[in-house]
């Protein structure tokens, strides 16, 4: 099968007979003038060095340049070729904690906010690595099935709220074991958590749940975001959140708490505050991991054919540059050298 991948370029070809007309009439203007000055074969006696013929052939190869060069931009495609990629990677789960504190603004735009602006930043980063996102309050629940779609990935990000999980509390223990079971069954890979919390942890099953991961090698990440002097937690219109009493809200970073449980995971606790430093170094500790064959991915395209109408460019191109349109000496005193040969 044979087609161009950018047909529209074909509508220069117009510019050929175009070319060529304006080419012809050259010729017979120039013809009607010299017959002004007598006959045109005292005039070819006259002007031996000049050749039209030349002329008419350094115009052809001309316009034969310029249509591959055409050819050339709109790239023509005949046949298949199959090719395959492989992926070499990690699986990665993202815990989200969604729970009310992470609304304080203690970072900035917000803990919620900045903490879908890393996860953002560091999906940017990852190509053939597959990822899934897990949101955590007091219960926890998958967000995003594991992927290798960041795209998808991204837009499940953006849609992530307070609001998704009914019940209110932070429950790292239950999204860590939610997170052990979005993983593939393929053996051999590289897998991380990264929970994304202020620390709050409400039901005491965190360390243990962390130690069941690194068991089955599994690498915990924490990224402990707020501020550990406290903040209020906005709740719209100007108001903040009160508990039962009335009193303000207050809510803290608990970096002992994600401490002993990226410890207890194996893994690494990170800090976020309005720098990119936990971006970089999760970033970093995650480029440390090894990359595994995640599978390969066949698919079939169209061959150029581009090459080999530049070649013929560039041919017809270096044969107009050494074609001159005079008679070379060398030919006349080869004539002239016959001629004296014969007498």
């Amino acid at each position: 099968m044979f087609r161009f991948a950018n047909p529209e370029y074909l509508y220069l070809l117009i510019l050929i007979p175009i070319l060529a007309l304006l080419f012809a009439y050259s010729v017979y203007d120039k013809r009607r003038k010299l017959k002004k000055l007598g006959d045109l074969r005292l005039l070819s006696v006259l002007m031996p060095d000049v050749s039209l013929k030349r002329s008419i052939l350094k115009f052809i190869i001309l316009l034969l340049a310029l249509t591959c060069l055409i050819l050339m931009v709109a790239r023509p495609q005949m046949g298949m070729k199959v090719e395959t990629n492989e992926h070499k990677g990690i699986e990665m789960v993202v815990a989200l904690d969604v729970s009310n504190s992470m609304l304080a603004q203690d970072v900035s735009p917000s803990r919620l906010d900045k903490a879908k602006m890393l996860v953002s930043n560091i999906a940017d980063k990852m190509t053939n690595d597959k990822i899934a996102l897990v949101v955590f309050a007091g219960d926890a629940f998958i967000q995003m099935p594991i992927t290798s779609d960041f795209v998808s990935a991204k837009m499940f990000l953006d849609a992530i709220s307070p609001g998704m999980v009914g019940v209110q509390g932070t429950n790292i223990g239950e999204a860590i074991r939610l997170s052990l079971s979005s993983f593939t069954s393929q053996k051999g890979i590289e897998r991380a958590i990264v929970i994304i919390t202020d620390g709050e942890d409400h039901e005491g099953e965190a360390e243990k749940a962390a130690a069941e991961a690194a068991k089955k090698g599994v690498h915990i990440f924490v990224l402990g975001i707020g501020d550990p002097k406290g903040s209020t937690i906005p709740v719209g219109k100007g108001q903040l959140m009160r508990d039962r009493s009335g009193n303000i809200v207050i809510t803290r970073l608990n970096q002992e708490m994600c401490n002993e449980v990226a410890t207890a995971g194996k893994g690494s606790y990170i800090h976020v505050d309005n720098s990119n430093i936990a971006q970089d170094r999760l970033y970093y500790e995650l480029n440390k991991l090894e990359k595994h064959d995640l599978g390969s991915t066949s698919f079939s395209d169209y061959a150029e054919q581009f090459p080999i109408f530049a070649w013929a460019a560039l041919i017809l191109l270096i044969i107009d540059i050494l074609l001159r349109e005079k008679k070379h000496n060398i030919f006349k005193r080869f004539k002239i050298q016959h001629k004296d040969d014969e007498k």
